[in-house]
């Protein structure tokens, strides 16, 4: 009980002790966030982008029936002109069946006119004497008349498709351009949408480019403007083909994040370039020179507005601290791939790009996935 009375106390002080003690600072949360290093307007203009020419036109044709061929005169590297005959698969068979349609719609066609000849006269013999026909016979002739008339509309249709089976039987070139490939031979018994053979026409020629997601917005711009680009082909290393820009691809890839941009270009009349030709291309025109306040181009998504003033901002990454530092720019137009921006912002900046309604000032945060990965030069 003494030691009781000695050890009491101090256990009293102890837990007092522990009460008092001030809780752990609260961790301030990391965000995680998505970032974009603004690209150069100059290092577009300098660069070089690899590319593969390919056709603007280039089909694998094939039959919409099945049978066997007895006409496949063409060969490769035969040129065709739009409408020419390709193949064709043996008639005979569909000819038939086209005749049997026509035979039953004309059987159809007289049922249908024995029974139209039967209603008018009941219905006659009803006007003039209303006692020697019943209603009742009237509309059975008439149901009969309507049920030939029915049949007449099915057969014509049976008719039609018959009729479109045997112009199946026929394939034509849908354009002008060159056999590039025979995937059967004559005689062979083909299925239908089996390819038969392989069509191109060059007379216009696409390349298709990668660009890294933090230079697309200048092909962006030089669309815009309308300007062209220049195409040096392996095979003909002196000669530069002026192209423009026809497609800009809206997403990008998930392993380079780059777009796909895709050229179109006239086929030179001193050299031929044929599909699957590599090339590079690069920009005629400084996107960067077009303003004298030096332009760049930053995705929709990383420009906001506080709602307290009508300015618009963006927020700076502090890639050594890690941090954000709210900014305000001026914007020019918008684009298909961000919005321009003349001032606030200098290439080899960081910018957030997603969530920047929920950033404040000097926030830590952590950038998800890597900063603009490019495709090697």
């Amino acid at each position: 009980m003494k030691l009781f009375l000695r050890v009491f106390p101090s256990l009293l002080v102890f837990f007092a002790l522990v009460g008092c003690k001030p809780p752990p600072p609260e961790q301030e949360f990391i965000r995680p966030i998505r970032a974009f290093t603004v690209a150069d307007p100059d290092e577009f203009y300098q660069r070089w982008f690899p590319g593969q020419a390919k056709a603007t036109k280039e089909v694998e044709l094939s039959f919409r029936v099945a049978g066997p061929l007895v006409e496949f005169p063409v060969n490769v590297g035969d040129r065709l002109s739009e409408k020419d005959k390709i193949a064709q698969i043996d008639p005979k068979d569909f000819n038939v069946r086209l005749r049997n349609a026509k035979a039953k719609l004309e059987n159809a066609n007289a049922v249908y006119s024995r029974a139209e000849a039967d209603y008018n006269r009941v219905v006659k013999i009803r006007q003039k004497d209303s006692g020697a026909i019943s209603q009742a016979m009237i509309d059975r002739n008439k149901q009969v008349m309507d049920s030939s008339l029915a049949d007449i509309k099915r057969l014509n249709a049976d008719v039609d498709a018959a009729r479109d089976r045997l112009g199946y039987t026929t394939l034509h070139a849908p354009f002008d351009g060159i056999v590039t490939a025979k995937y059967v031979e004559n005689f062979e018994d083909v299925q239908a949408k089996q390819p038969i053979l392989r069509l191109i026409n060059h007379s216009k020629i696409e390349m298709v480019m990668q660009i890294p997601e933090n230079m697309i917005s200048q092909a962006d711009a030089l669309q815009k403007m309308g300007e062209v680009l220049i195409v040096r082909f392996d095979p003909f290393p002196g000669r530069d083909i002026k192209a423009g820009i026809k497609e800009i691809g809206k997403e990008a890839s998930k392993t380079t994040r780059t777009y796909p941009v895709t050229l179109i270009m006239d086929q030179p009349g001193d050299i031929t370039i044929l599909p699957g030709m590599a090339g590079k291309a690069a920009s005629t025109t400084d996107p960067g020179k077009e303003n004298e306040k030096k332009s760049v181009i930053v995705p929709e998504t990383a420009v906001f507005t506080t709602g307290e003033d009508s300015n618009t901002y963006v927020w700076i990454v502090d890639k050594s601290a890690n941090t954000v530092h709210r900014r305000e720019i001026k914007t020019g137009d918008l684009l298909d791939s961000g919005i321009l921006v003349t001032q606030g912002v200098v290439p080899g900046e960081i910018i957030a790009t997603a969530g920047v309604h929920y950033l404040k000032e000097n926030q830590e945060i952590r950038i998800l996935g890597a900063l603009n990965q490019e495709v090697p030069q």
